[in-house]
């Protein structure tokens, strides 16, 4: 996919303390979900376990497990919009 992070993604990625890899495991493992004009990529239960594999087992898991909460909104226009972490679970529509 390799999306490109608008200045105000790039700048709430360091202000919020979110590692470029971060991201990066978002775009290859993360679920995607409609926000209103945009899409939103999670880590829900589907993605955490594509990202367990990915990463190579659970070890790999317990490494990212901090930034697990972190979603990325992403603009119709394909690139980062926003990055942020979550503090309540997501709601299914």
């Amino acid at each position: 996919m390799t999306t490109k992070l608008s200045a105000h993604a790039a700048a709430r990625r360091q202000q919020r303390a979110i590692p470029a890899f971060i991201f990066e495991l978002l775009e290859a493992c993360g679920s995607e979900r409609r926000c209103g004009g945009a899409e939103k990529l999670i880590f829900d239960k589907a993605a955490r376990k594509r990202l367990k594999h990915y990463l190579g087992g659970e070890r790999g898991l317990r490494i990212v497990e901090p930034w697990l909460k972190v979603y990325a909104i992403i603009g119709d226009n394909g690139s980062v919009v926003t990055m942020a972490h979550t503090s309540r679970r997501h709601r299914h529509h």
